[in-house]
């Protein structure tokens, strides 16, 4: 494939979803896209802009192979579509929310794709995930509690938002250019 994946990683509460909202507007589209997730969520849960599937529908879609990269995570189903196949075949940048227990998988499906991990304090963390009102403190402790180790031979950039996010959001458009 022509095109290369670029994957945004981090912990619940890092602001993924918010960085990509901010970067999408000011890349060129003619050159990068940005992937949906299919996630087994009511679309009106709040946070990413995603395709919401019942865990029905999210298992014939798999089933039929209608998914790039599939995974779990917090007992829901995410997955990226096989229209990201489409895309880098097409020479297109594609910038996706990949947890980071998927990152092998993608490593082994798209061998030159890059990561950003988004990374912000603990504390931090914990204040966004409980405004954003989708678990209760118990859900909280657990998605704080998580660790996920990368390979330290991956090509992982690193984006700290702990601060305003047009700071960070600046240093992805800045590292989505430079791709």
């Amino acid at each position: 494939m022509s095109g290369r994946l670029v994957c945004i990683m981090g912990p619940s509460g890092a602001g993924k979803d918010a960085l990509i909202a901010y970067a999408r507007p000011r890349c060129d589209p003619a050159r990068l896209l940005f992937a949906h997730r299919y996630v087994t969520r009511a679309a009106e849960a709040g946070g990413e802009n995603h395709v919401a599937l019942s865990p029905a529908e999210f298992a014939a879609r798999e089933a039929a192979g209608l998914f790039a990269l599939a995974w779990e995570s917090h007992g829901l189903r995410y997955a990226l579509g096989g229209e990201l196949d489409l895309w880098l075949g097409r020479g297109f940048i594609v910038v996706a929310n990949l947890a980071r227990e998927a990152w092998g998988a993608a490593r082994r499906r798209y061998p030159g794709l890059a990561g950003v991990l988004v990374t912000a304090p603990p504390e931090l963390l914990a204040q966004r995930l409980a405004s954003r009102g989708r678990e209760d403190a118990a859900g909280i402790a657990e998605r704080l509690a998580r660790t996920v180790a990368l390979p330290a031979d991956s090509v992982i950039h690193r984006l700290d938002n702990s601060g305003a996010l047009t700071v960070a959001g600046e240093g992805l458009v800045r590292l989505l250019a430079g791709m």
